[in-house]
């Protein structure tokens, strides 16, 4: 998968991955249609903090949480 390119199926995957890596309780809660490409390069970001640790505090879980929240549509 190229996530150079800004895509929806790029953001669709992130978002499952993210989810998958944080053991996101509430699926509902973080959606694929919530986001779209015009925020595609924090959420590539956020990916990218997620992908490289093994494991999050609650702390931590809650402020990428918060972040992603920050990053959906109006």
């Amino acid at each position: 998968m190229n996530l150079s390119e800004k895509s929806v199926e790029n953001v669709e995957y992130m978002i499952e991955k993210i989810k998958e890596k944080l053991k996101v309780l509430n699926l509902g809660a973080i959606k694929p249609s919530h986001f779209d490409e015009n925020m595609y390069d924090e959420l590539k970001e956020i990916y990218d903090l997620v992908m490289k640790r093994d494991s999050f505090s609650p702390n931590e879980t809650q402020a990428l949480a918060e972040e992603l929240g920050n990053l959906r549509k109006q």
